[in-house]
C-alpha cells in the first residue's frame, strides 16, 4: 500500500494531466465558420447560392475540414415582391468556431445580437489567417452577405443581392465589414453583415470600396 503522502502527490499529478487534457480538448473545437481566403474571382456572380456553397466546401476541405454541409452566409430576394431567401435560415444553429477554435457565436439569435464575437481577430479565413481590413495595405473588409443586420433579405428596393449572385456587370450587393470598422460613427456602417452596399458587382467595382468579393461561410449541421 503506498503511503498516503505519494499518493496524494499521484493523485494531484493525475488531476493536473486530466484537467489539463479537458481544457486542451474545450479548446480544440473544430473550425465551422470561417470567411473565405479568397473569392470566385467574378465579382458577385459566385454562381447562385449552390455555387458560393460548394466554394466554402471546396476551401474547407482543401484546409482540412471533416464537415460537409458548409453554407455561405448569403440571402437573395426574389421578383414581384416574393420571400427572398434569408442568410440566417442557411446556417443551421450553432455554435460556431473559428480556426482556432474560438467561440463565433452560440447560436443565430447570438450571432445577430451584440454578444456576437465577429472582429477582425476572431473573423479568420479557412486557414486560420487574419484577413486584412480597414487601415491595412490592402482593405478586403467588405463581405458580401445580401443582408440586413437581422440576417434577412433585404426589403429596401433595387438590388442587394448582384441579381441573386449571378451579376458580374450591373447591379449593387449589401456588404458588412468583419472588422466593424467604417468612415463613420453610425452603427450600421460597422455592422459586420450589412454596413453598405457595393459600387457594383464587378470585381474591380468590388474592391473600390474594400472588398474582394469574400464571403461568411458556416456550418449548418
Amino acid at each position: 500500500m503506498a503511503p498516503t503522502g505519494r499518493l496524494s502527490v499521484g493523485l494531484a499529478v493525475a488531476a493536473l494531466v486530466f484537467g489539463g487534457q479537458g481544457i486542451a480538448f474545450a479548446q480544440d473545437s473544430e473550425m465551422t465558420f470561417f470567411v473565405t481566403s479568397v473569392g470566385k474571382g467574378e465579382g458577385g456572380d459566385l454562381g447562385g447560392l449552390d455555387g458560393a456553397d460548394a466554394h466554402c466546401r471546396s476551401l474547407a476541405e482543401a484546409a482540412g475540414s471533416r464537415h460537409k454541409n458548409w453554407r455561405a452566409y448569403l440571402s437573395t430576394t426574389a421578383p414581384r415582391g416574393e420571400a427572398g431567401v434569408n442568410a440566417r435560415n442557411r446556417i443551421g444553429n450553432g455554435p460556431w468556431h473559428n480556426a482556432k477554435g474560438e467561440l463565433i457565436a452560440k447560436g443565430v439569435d447570438d450571432l445577430h445580437s451584440d454578444a456576437n464575437n465577429v472582429t477582425k481577430d476572431t473573423a479568420l479565413n479557412e486557414k486560420g489567417e487574419t484577413v486584412s481590413g480597414r487601415g491595412d495595405d490592402v482593405n478586403r473588409h467588405d463581405i458580401l452577405t445580401g443582408s440586413d443586420p437581422a440576417g434577412m433579405y433585404s426589403t429596401a428596393g433595387g438590388d442587394t443581392t448582384c441579381g441573386n449572385w449571378t451579376s458580374n456587370t450591373e447591379g449593387s450587393a449589401i456588404v458588412g465589414h468583419h472588422d466593424r470598422l467604417g468612415l463613420s460613427d453610425a452603427r450600421h456602417m460597422t455592422s459586420w453583415n450589412s454596413s453598405h452596399g457595393t459600387a457594383g458587382c464587378s470585381q474591380e467595382a468590388l474592391r473600390k470600396t474594400g472588398g474582394d468579393g469574400l464571403f461568411y461561410c458556416f456550418v449548418a449541421d
